[in-house]
């Protein structure tokens, strides 16, 4: 071989050894497709969750929540009206965020709901509030990672405006779990907002039936080792896990609390099958760990209140699904992006 050619070969060798290795594939994509009142987010083919949006809901939901194989975890009902499943509560819509009492300081309400010093966003009552969500950006994927931005409006009922939302949602494939996360900013753009002290608050879950301590053969737990609604209920904890069997094999969802939001959520979970993070409830609430704390939540005008908050969607129970290990991911998720 010539000198030149051979240093050339050299050369190429060198410099391909140099170039960095092309991504491997190593599981399906993420993707959310948009319409025009929801966005669906899948993992491949499988839909995950659809979020719902439509100007004549009270507030958007996440339905169907599913884990791996397409498996529900959340109540159909009201959604699906044939449902055979417990018709209590109408307002808790699978999956959602929101407040039951958020107060615009200096603007008088028309319309006020009996318990309720501000803008009931929690129930359906006559006088409640809506979330309208007025703005859907473009969705976005890369590897293992898909996310939209969205702008909500909190309205009162007369559609008066108090309040302004972005929030981006996340969706994470963690192999056999799914992860949705919610980073949540509430900007208090029209005036200032004082979160009333309730305990129907805030980022809310309400489990099939299956699940259920009640009516199925399920059990709440949380990352301090409480098990049942007695031990759980109005306590501090990291993540709240409801698990069981559905169809003879075991599933769970998690809520899970940030450790960098600015206030801790105790958890208002029910053995009927609601599981719900609540950062704003203090002593009239009635939970155990604020039964000395009065200092309510406030934002001046223009001040924002940044919240994140994860879903996961897994297999087996809290042990079996590796939730604390998935807890420390949704953790250092948060870091990064």
């Amino acid at each position: 071989m010539q000198p030149r050619m051979f240093l050339g070969v050299a050369l190429l060798a060198y410099f391909t050894c140099m170039l960095p290795a092309a991504p491997a594939n190593d599981g399906p994509s993420l993707t959310i497709e948009s319409a025009k009142d929801h966005l669906d987010f899948r993992v491949g083919k499988e839909l995950v969750t659809t979020y719902n949006f439509s100007p004549d809901v009270a507030k958007p939901y996440f339905w169907p929540l599913n884990a791996a194989g397409g498996v529900p975890l959340t109540r159909a009902w009201p959604m699906d009206a044939t449902a055979s499943e417990t018709k209590d509560h109408v307002h808790q819509k699978s999956a959602w965020f929101c407040h039951g009492d958020v107060i615009p300081e200096g603007i008088e309400l028309k319309d006020k709901i009996k318990g309720v010093k501000g803008v009931d966003f929690w129930s359906e009552a006559p006088g409640h509030g809506v979330i309208a969500c007025v703005d859907v950006g473009k969705p976005n994927a890369a590897k293992g990672h898909a996310w939209v931005t969205t702008r909500n409006e909190w309205r009162t009922a007369d559609k008066t405006k108090i309040l302004d939302e972005t929030r981006i949602i996340h969706l994470y494939d963690l192999e056999r779990a799914r992860l949705i996360v919610l980073d949540i900013d509430l900007n208090a753009s029209v005036c200032p907002i004082t979160f009333g002290d309730t305990k129907e608050g805030a980022f809310g879950v309400r489990i099939r039936d299956a699940l259920t301590e009640k009516d199925g053969k399920g059990l709440l737990e949380n990352a301090d080792g409480k098990k049942t609604e007695k031990e759980c209920w109005g306590r501090q904890s990291k993540w709240c896990d409801y698990s069981g069997k559905i169809e003879g094999k075991p599933f769970g969802l998690t809520l899970l609390d940030d450790p960098t939001n600015p206030y801790p959520a105790c958890w208002h979970s029910r053995g009927y099958g609601l599981s719900a993070a609540n950062p704003f409830g203090r002593a009239g609430s009635g939970f155990p760990a604020m039964q000395d704390k009065t200092d309510l939540v406030k934002l001046a005008k223009g001040d924002h209140l940044k919240l994140r908050y994860g879903l996961l969607l897994h297999t087996g129970d809290a042990k079996d699904g590796k939730v604390q290990e998935c807890f420390e991911r949704f953790v250092k998720l948060g870091k990064s992006e």
